[in-house]
Protein backbone atom coordinates (compact mmCIF):
# COMPACT_ATOMS: atom_id res chain seq x y z
CA UNK A 1 0.00 0.00 0.00
CA UNK A 2 1.18 3.52 -0.86
CA UNK A 3 0.06 6.44 1.28
CA UNK A 4 0.63 10.17 0.93
CA UNK A 5 -0.14 11.78 4.27
CA UNK A 6 -0.60 15.59 4.25
CA UNK A 7 2.26 15.94 1.75
CA UNK A 8 3.49 19.40 0.76
CA UNK A 9 6.24 20.22 -1.74
CA UNK A 10 7.52 23.66 -2.73
CA UNK A 11 10.01 24.13 -5.55
CA UNK A 12 12.67 26.84 -5.21
CA UNK A 13 11.69 30.28 -6.47
CA UNK A 14 8.02 29.33 -6.76
CA UNK A 15 5.36 31.46 -5.10
CA UNK A 16 2.92 28.60 -4.51
CA UNK A 17 3.54 25.01 -3.37
CA UNK A 18 3.39 22.28 -6.01
CA UNK A 19 1.60 20.09 -3.45
CA UNK A 20 -0.28 21.51 -0.50
CA UNK A 21 -1.43 19.02 2.13
CA UNK A 22 -2.22 16.16 -0.26
CA UNK A 23 -3.40 12.87 1.22
CA UNK A 24 -4.27 9.73 -0.73
CA UNK A 25 -4.04 5.96 -0.43
CA UNK A 26 -3.36 3.41 -3.17
CA UNK A 27 -4.54 0.05 -1.88
CA UNK A 28 -3.55 -3.41 -3.02
CA UNK A 29 -5.81 -5.03 -5.63
CA UNK A 30 -6.98 -1.60 -6.81
CA UNK A 31 -6.17 0.83 -9.60
CA UNK A 32 -5.96 4.31 -8.08
CA UNK A 33 -5.75 7.20 -10.56
CA UNK A 34 -4.49 10.72 -9.97
CA UNK A 35 -5.91 13.20 -12.47
CA UNK A 36 -5.97 16.96 -12.93
CA UNK A 37 -4.99 19.74 -15.33
CA UNK A 38 -1.43 20.61 -16.27
CA UNK A 39 0.48 21.99 -13.31
CA UNK A 40 -1.85 20.51 -10.70
CA UNK A 41 0.92 18.51 -9.01
CA UNK A 42 0.39 15.05 -10.47
CA UNK A 43 3.98 14.32 -11.51
CA UNK A 44 5.31 15.94 -8.34
CA UNK A 45 3.60 13.14 -6.41
CA UNK A 46 5.71 10.60 -8.28
CA UNK A 47 8.88 12.64 -7.72
CA UNK A 48 8.11 12.80 -4.01
CA UNK A 49 7.66 9.03 -3.89
CA UNK A 50 11.02 8.29 -5.50
CA UNK A 51 12.86 10.99 -3.57
CA UNK A 52 13.55 13.39 -6.43
CA UNK A 53 12.02 16.28 -4.50
CA UNK A 54 12.09 16.93 -0.79
CA UNK A 55 8.96 17.32 1.31
CA UNK A 56 8.24 20.53 3.15
CA UNK A 57 5.59 18.71 5.21
CA UNK A 58 3.95 15.32 5.53
CA UNK A 59 5.06 11.78 4.81
CA UNK A 60 5.07 9.28 1.96
CA UNK A 61 4.70 5.72 3.23
CA UNK A 62 4.90 2.27 1.66
CA UNK A 63 3.33 -0.44 3.79
CA UNK A 64 3.35 2.00 6.68
CA UNK A 65 7.07 2.81 6.46
CA UNK A 66 8.30 6.31 5.47
CA UNK A 67 10.14 6.14 2.15
CA UNK A 68 12.57 8.87 3.27
CA UNK A 69 14.08 6.41 5.75
CA UNK A 70 14.21 3.44 3.39
CA UNK A 71 17.27 2.13 1.62
CA UNK A 72 16.66 2.93 -2.06
CA UNK A 73 17.42 -0.56 -3.31
CA UNK A 74 15.18 -2.15 -0.72
CA UNK A 75 12.41 0.28 -1.63
CA UNK A 76 12.78 -0.74 -5.29
CA UNK A 77 11.86 -4.33 -4.36
CA UNK A 78 8.53 -3.02 -3.03
CA UNK A 79 7.63 -0.21 -5.46
CA UNK A 80 8.29 -0.18 -9.20
CA UNK A 81 8.01 3.17 -10.99
CA UNK A 82 7.46 3.84 -14.70
CA UNK A 83 8.33 7.50 -15.17
CA UNK A 84 6.78 9.79 -17.76
CA UNK A 85 9.91 10.09 -19.91
CA UNK A 86 12.84 7.78 -20.45
CA UNK A 87 15.28 7.38 -23.30
CA UNK A 88 17.40 4.22 -23.49
CA UNK A 89 21.02 5.02 -22.63
CA UNK A 90 22.39 1.90 -24.35
CA UNK A 91 21.11 -0.16 -27.30
CA UNK A 92 20.17 -3.17 -25.17
CA UNK A 93 17.90 -5.84 -26.54
CA UNK A 94 14.49 -6.02 -24.88
CA UNK A 95 15.27 -9.11 -22.79
CA UNK A 96 18.37 -7.42 -21.32
CA UNK A 97 16.46 -4.21 -20.63
CA UNK A 98 13.62 -6.02 -18.86
CA UNK A 99 16.17 -7.98 -16.82
CA UNK A 100 17.38 -4.67 -15.34
CA UNK A 101 14.28 -4.89 -13.16
CA UNK A 102 16.01 -7.63 -11.18
CA UNK A 103 18.91 -5.38 -10.15
CA UNK A 104 17.43 -4.46 -6.72
CA UNK A 105 17.42 -8.18 -5.90
CA UNK A 106 20.87 -8.91 -7.34
CA UNK A 107 23.15 -5.93 -6.83
CA UNK A 108 26.37 -5.74 -8.83
CA UNK A 109 27.93 -9.11 -8.13
CA UNK A 110 25.28 -11.82 -7.96
CA UNK A 111 24.57 -13.63 -11.22
CA UNK A 112 20.92 -14.03 -12.29
CA UNK A 113 19.34 -17.25 -11.07
CA UNK A 114 16.56 -19.36 -12.51
CA UNK A 115 14.11 -17.31 -10.44
CA UNK A 116 15.36 -14.10 -12.06
CA UNK A 117 15.17 -15.52 -15.58
CA UNK A 118 11.66 -16.81 -14.87
CA UNK A 119 10.62 -13.33 -13.68
CA UNK A 120 11.79 -11.87 -17.00
CA UNK A 121 9.92 -14.51 -19.01
CA UNK A 122 6.76 -13.93 -16.97
CA UNK A 123 6.92 -10.15 -17.42
CA UNK A 124 7.41 -10.49 -21.18
CA UNK A 125 4.44 -12.85 -21.36
CA UNK A 126 2.15 -10.63 -19.26
CA UNK A 127 2.90 -7.61 -21.42
CA UNK A 128 2.69 -9.57 -24.70
CA UNK A 129 6.24 -8.58 -25.63
CA UNK A 130 7.86 -12.04 -25.94
CA UNK A 131 8.20 -11.56 -29.69
CA UNK A 132 10.29 -8.43 -29.04
CA UNK A 133 12.74 -10.13 -26.67
CA UNK A 134 15.75 -10.01 -29.03
CA UNK A 135 14.96 -6.65 -30.64
CA UNK A 136 17.04 -3.59 -29.69
CA UNK A 137 15.03 -1.17 -27.58
CA UNK A 138 16.05 1.63 -29.96
CA UNK A 139 13.95 -0.03 -32.69
CA UNK A 140 10.66 -0.16 -30.76
CA UNK A 141 7.53 1.80 -31.55
CA UNK A 142 6.01 4.04 -28.90
CA UNK A 143 3.46 1.44 -27.83
CA UNK A 144 6.04 -1.34 -27.75
CA UNK A 145 8.43 0.78 -25.69
CA UNK A 146 5.75 1.55 -23.11
CA UNK A 147 4.86 -2.13 -22.74
CA UNK A 148 8.53 -3.07 -22.43
CA UNK A 149 9.04 -0.41 -19.74
CA UNK A 150 6.08 -1.85 -17.84
CA UNK A 151 7.58 -5.34 -18.26
CA UNK A 152 10.75 -4.11 -16.55
CA UNK A 153 8.65 -2.75 -13.68
CA UNK A 154 6.80 -6.08 -13.34
CA UNK A 155 10.14 -7.90 -13.28
CA UNK A 156 11.07 -6.02 -10.09
CA UNK A 157 8.55 -8.21 -8.27
CA UNK A 158 7.16 -5.25 -6.34
CA UNK A 159 3.70 -5.26 -4.80
CA UNK A 160 3.12 -1.64 -5.90
CA UNK A 161 3.49 -0.21 -9.40
CA UNK A 162 3.40 3.53 -10.11
CA UNK A 163 2.97 4.85 -13.65
CA UNK A 164 3.26 8.50 -14.70
CA UNK A 165 1.31 9.18 -17.93
CA UNK A 166 2.03 5.74 -19.45
CA UNK A 167 -0.22 6.30 -22.50
CA UNK A 168 1.25 9.61 -23.70
CA UNK A 169 1.60 9.63 -27.50
CA UNK A 170 -0.13 6.24 -27.86
CA UNK A 171 -2.95 5.55 -30.30
CA UNK A 172 -6.37 4.33 -29.15
CA UNK A 173 -5.55 0.64 -29.45
CA UNK A 174 -2.32 0.91 -27.48
CA UNK A 175 -4.01 3.13 -24.86
CA UNK A 176 -6.69 0.50 -24.30
CA UNK A 177 -4.11 -2.31 -24.16
CA UNK A 178 -2.13 -0.44 -21.49
CA UNK A 179 -5.22 0.24 -19.37
CA UNK A 180 -6.33 -3.39 -19.67
CA UNK A 181 -2.87 -4.51 -18.54
CA UNK A 182 -2.86 -2.12 -15.56
CA UNK A 183 -6.33 -3.36 -14.61
CA UNK A 184 -5.10 -6.99 -14.69
CA UNK A 185 -2.15 -6.10 -12.48
CA UNK A 186 -4.55 -4.63 -9.93
CA UNK A 187 -6.76 -7.71 -10.07
CA UNK A 188 -3.65 -9.84 -9.49
CA UNK A 189 -3.14 -8.07 -6.16
CA UNK A 190 -0.84 -5.16 -6.99
CA UNK A 191 -1.39 -1.65 -5.72
CA UNK A 192 -1.44 0.30 -9.01
CA UNK A 193 -1.09 4.09 -8.78
CA UNK A 194 -1.63 5.80 -12.13
CA UNK A 195 -1.10 9.44 -13.10
CA UNK A 196 -3.09 10.24 -16.23
CA UNK A 197 -4.76 12.93 -18.32
CA UNK A 198 -7.16 10.39 -19.83
CA UNK A 199 -10.23 11.03 -17.71
CA UNK A 200 -12.62 8.88 -19.73
CA UNK A 201 -10.31 5.86 -19.69
CA UNK A 202 -9.60 6.40 -16.00
CA UNK A 203 -13.35 6.43 -15.33
CA UNK A 204 -13.64 3.07 -17.11
CA UNK A 205 -10.83 1.30 -15.30
CA UNK A 206 -10.02 2.97 -11.98
CA UNK A 207 -11.62 1.95 -8.71
CA UNK A 208 -10.59 5.20 -7.03
CA UNK A 209 -9.81 8.68 -8.42
CA UNK A 210 -8.00 11.61 -6.84
CA UNK A 211 -8.55 14.94 -8.63
CA UNK A 212 -5.84 17.56 -8.04
CA UNK A 213 -6.16 21.30 -8.60
CA UNK A 214 -3.38 23.80 -7.84
CA UNK A 215 -1.61 21.21 -5.68
CA UNK A 216 -4.64 20.35 -3.57
CA UNK A 217 -7.19 17.54 -3.60
CA UNK A 218 -10.31 18.92 -5.29
CA UNK A 219 -12.29 15.67 -5.21
CA UNK A 220 -11.69 12.05 -4.26
CA UNK A 221 -13.72 8.86 -4.49
CA UNK A 222 -15.20 6.52 -7.08
CA UNK A 223 -15.40 7.59 -10.74
CA UNK A 224 -19.07 8.51 -10.18
CA UNK A 225 -18.12 10.65 -7.17
CA UNK A 226 -15.35 12.57 -8.93
CA UNK A 227 -16.73 12.85 -12.47
CA UNK A 228 -19.21 15.59 -11.66
CA UNK A 229 -19.77 18.31 -14.25
CA UNK A 230 -19.66 21.28 -11.89
CA UNK A 231 -16.45 20.07 -10.24
CA UNK A 232 -14.68 19.30 -13.51
CA UNK A 233 -15.71 22.61 -15.08
CA UNK A 234 -14.27 24.49 -12.13
CA UNK A 235 -11.01 22.55 -12.16
CA UNK A 236 -10.43 22.44 -15.93
CA UNK A 237 -11.93 25.88 -16.55
CA UNK A 238 -13.82 24.74 -19.64
CA UNK A 239 -17.50 24.07 -20.41
CA UNK A 240 -18.36 20.38 -20.46
CA UNK A 241 -21.03 17.83 -19.77
CA UNK A 242 -20.71 14.47 -18.04
CA UNK A 243 -22.70 11.69 -19.65
CA UNK A 244 -22.53 7.88 -19.58
CA UNK A 245 -20.21 5.64 -21.53
CA UNK A 246 -22.62 3.67 -23.80
CA UNK A 247 -20.49 0.53 -23.57
CA UNK A 248 -20.23 0.05 -19.78
CA UNK A 249 -22.13 2.95 -18.20
CA UNK A 250 -19.07 4.65 -16.67
CA UNK A 251 -19.09 8.45 -16.43
CA UNK A 252 -17.76 10.12 -19.60
CA UNK A 253 -16.63 13.71 -20.02
CA UNK A 254 -17.62 15.58 -23.19
CA UNK A 255 -15.95 19.00 -23.61
CA UNK A 256 -18.11 21.61 -25.31
CA UNK A 257 -17.32 24.35 -27.78
CA UNK A 258 -16.62 27.66 -26.08
CA UNK A 259 -19.95 29.45 -25.44
CA UNK A 260 -20.62 32.45 -27.66
CA UNK A 261 -21.84 34.68 -24.82
CA UNK A 262 -19.64 33.42 -22.00
CA UNK A 263 -22.37 31.31 -20.35
CA UNK A 264 -22.67 27.58 -19.96
CA UNK A 265 -24.41 25.04 -17.80
CA UNK A 266 -22.63 22.32 -15.85
CA UNK A 267 -24.07 18.85 -15.84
Amino acid sequence: MIEFRDVSVRYPRRDCPALDGVSLVAERSALTAVVGPNGSGKSTLVRALVGRVGLTAGQVLVDGRPVQREDRRRLATRVAVVTQREEPAFPLVVREYVALGRYPHLGFFRAPSGVDRAAVRDALARTATEHLAERPVTELSGGEWQRVRLARAITQGADAIVLDEPTTFLDVGHEMAMFELMSRLARDGHAVLLVSHQLNLVARFASHIVLLHHGRVAAVGSPADVMQGATLERVYEWPLVVTRDPAIGAPALVPLRAPARGTHTAS
